[in-house]
């Protein structure tokens, strides 16, 4: 924490508030939240729907401090589970300062662009556009592509960005941060996310299942933190991954559990960036029929929908 930091004291003319981060499914939210703090705060992954919880990031700069909340994809709901990511999404639009749509910038804007477009335009809070993907853009075709965005966005602004790169953030900070009202410091200013580390950590290994297998079970997993001990030199995590079927539960562990060797593996390696030492990690999997239907093991595993 600053020296002499003192939470809601800040300079005169400081600003501060929530902006939410929303858009169709893959279109690079986490990979931008990330790349906007300079810090791993959200796993990435190129499977769609990576994104299950209202994760928040904390982005200060010398004039202003910038409350990120990464929501899951919008899209048409296939289960449960499904309903309360867009729930989630759409909870958090009512509850901000500002709005920022995320859109794949190297594509023309589609029907799903205008779906959440026509949800944003009854939103309280202003509205900024994020081009994303703006590296992938042929510079001959970049005008038409943005022509196609506003058509459908009225006077929203428009911010071509690459999260990836990072080109065009630091105008596109600027911008949104002249858009909140002013106020005070809501966290300490070395704050990265207010996240419980319990779920940091599970995701850090969803996050593994999901670059590990790919089309195979990705959507039919959860990860519950069972226990974390600290016992001085090391930290030990244990972990249990939730899947649907028997079949699943097999390309996890893979033959001779190397599968879930390589997962914990890599998880580990994350979780050691995160808790800044050693980590024990110990996993397991186990199979919960349906479990994306169960209201009671959604809610058990944090997915209500208004959170």
């Amino acid at each position: 924490m600053a020296d002499g930091f003192q939470l809601g004291h800040s300079p005169e003319g400081f600003r501060s508030g929530f902006v939410a981060l929303v858009g169709r499914p893959n279109v690079g939210k986490s990979t931008l939240l990330n790349q906007l703090v300079g810090e791993k705060v959200a796993i990435t992954s190129p499977i769609a729907q990576t994104t299950r919880n209202r994760l928040r990031a904390i982005l200060t700069t010398p004039s202003a401090q910038l409350v990120l909340v990464d929501t899951p994809g919008i899209h048409k709901p296939h289960h449960l589970l499904g309903e309360r990511l867009v729930q989630t999404a759409r909870g958090a639009i009512g509850e901000v300062d500002l709005v920022l749509l995320l859109v794949d910038g190297s594509q023309p804007a589609g029907r799903g662009d205008g779906f959440i477009v026509d949800l944003l335009a009854h939103a309280r809070a202003p509205v900024h556009v994020a081009l994303n993907k703006h590296d992938l853009v042929d510079p001959a075709q970049a005008a038409d592509l943005e022509a196609s965005y506003r058509e459908r966005i009225a006077d929203w602004p428009l911010h071509p960005v690459s999260a990836l790169t990072g080109d065009g953030t630091s105008d596109l900070v600027d911008a949104l941060s002249a858009a909140l009202p002013e106020g005070p410091h809501l966290y300490p200013p070395d704050a990265v996310s207010d996240q419980p580390e319990q779920l940091l950590l599970a995701e850090l290994i969803r996050e593994q299942v999901l670059q590990y297998t790919r089309e195979e079970v990705p959507h039919s997993v959860a990860v519950q933190i069972e226990r974390i001990v600290d016992d001085g030199p090391r930290t030990a995590v244990l972990a249990t991954v939730l899947v649907e079927r028997n079949s699943q539960k097999g390309i996890l562990i893979g033959k001779g559990g190397r599968m879930l060797r390589e997962i914990g593996s890599g998880a580990r390696q994350q979780m050691q960036k995160l808790i800044n030492g050693p980590v024990y990690l110990e996993l397991f999997v186990k199979v919960v029929p349906n479990w994306r239907r169960s209201a009671s093991r959604l809610a058990e595993l944090g997915y209500r929908g208004d959170s």
